[in-house]
C-alpha cells in the first residue's frame, strides 16, 4: 500500500471496511465485474473475519474491457448510484470490415465488408457526426432488462429483437490512429453510453463493419486508472500485513 502506516493497520480492522470504503481497481482482462467484486470481499472477508460483507461496484465493465472500476463496501455501497453518475472516458481501438454479434471479440466474426475504400478523412467526418447527444441502440448482449430479463439471456437463447434506442451524449470522440482497419480512439461520454454499440455505429456511417478489439475505462466522473490498485497489489498488501502482525505477536 502506498498510504500511511494507520491505513496498513486498519486494513485488518472489519469497522473499516463495514463503515464504507471506496476503492479503485484496474480490472484485468477476461474478468467478469462480478468476479472482480467478488474477489475484493473475499480477501477482505478472509483478512479481517467479516462473515458477510456488502460490496458493489459502480459501473460494469465487459470481460474484455481492462481498467478502472470503482468498488465500495459496507455503509459506501448506498453512493454508487451516485459514483457511477459521472461521464466516462475510453481509450478504444475499433476494427473496421468485420462485424462481431456482441460487437466485441466475445463472439466470432460473422461477417465481412470492405474498407479499402476508407480514408481519414471520412473517419474524422464520422466521428464528428457521431457527437453530441445521440439515439443509440444498446446490443442486445447487455445487461440490459427486457421484462424482467436480461437482453443477453435473450440473446443466447436465439432471440433476434432489436432494443429501443436511448438518448446518451458523446462529448468528444478524438481520432489518435488509423491504421487500417483499425481506429484508435479516446472517447468522452456520458454514463449508459456502450463503446460497444459506437464501434458498431462507426462501421455503419462508414459503409463498412465495426467491432470493438480493444477498451479501457481510463476515468469516470473525478476518479482516474491512474490511482487503481491491481487485484495482485491488493492481495499482496493484506499478506504483508498479515506478516507483520505476526512478527510482532
Amino acid at each position: 500500500m502506498d498510504q500511511s502506516t494507520n491505513l496498513h493497520s486498519a486494513y485488518l480492522n472489519p469497522d473499516f471496511w463495514t463503515s464504507g470504503q471506496v476503492l479503485l481497481f484496474d480490472k484485468p482482462l477476461g474478468w467478469t465485474s462480478f468476479f472482480l467484486v467478488r474477489r475484493v470481499r473475499t480477501l477482505i472477508e478472509r483478512n479481517t473475519g467479516i462473515k458477510k460483507l456488502k460490496v458493489g461496484h459502480a459501473g460494469t465493465l465487459d470481460p474484455l474491457a481492462t481498467g478502472l472500476m470503482v468498488v465500495a463496501t459496507g455503509l459506501a455501497t448506498k453512493r454508487i448510484d451516485e459514483l457511477q453518475a459521472g461521464d466516462k472516458e475510453y481509450l478504444a481501438t475499433v476494427r473496421i470490415g468485420a462485424t462481431t454479434p456482441c460487437f466485441d471479440l466475445e463472439k466470432p466474426i460473422d461477417q465481412h465488408f470492405p474498407y479499402e475504400h476508407v480514408d481519414q478523412r471520412m473517419v474524422e467526418e464520422v466521428l464528428e457526426r457521431l457527437t453530441g447527444d445521440i439515439d443509440q441502440v444498446p446490443p442486445l448482449f447487455s445487461a440490459k432488462k427486457i421484462e424482467g430479463v436480461r437482453a443477453y439471456e435473450m440473446a443466447r437463447s436465439g432471440s433476434e429483437k432489436v432494443l429501443e434506442p436511448k438518448r446518451v451524449r458523446i462529448d468528444e470522440i478524438r481520432l489518435i490512429s488509423f491504421t487500417p482497419p483499425d481506429i484508435r480512439l479516446r472517447v468522452r461520454c456520458s454514463r449508459g453510453t456502450y463503446i460497444r454499440a459506437l464501434a458498431r455505429d462507426i462501421g455503419i456511417n462508414l459503409d463498412s463493419g465495426g467491432h470493438l478489439t480493444e477498451l479501457r475505462r481510463t476515468r469516470s466522473g473525478d476518479l482516474d486508472v491512474s490511482e487503481a490498485l491491481t487485484i495482485e497489489k491488493f492481495e499482496k498488501d493484506f499478506l504483508l500485513l498479515k506478516q507483520m502482525g505476526n512478527s510482532c505477536v
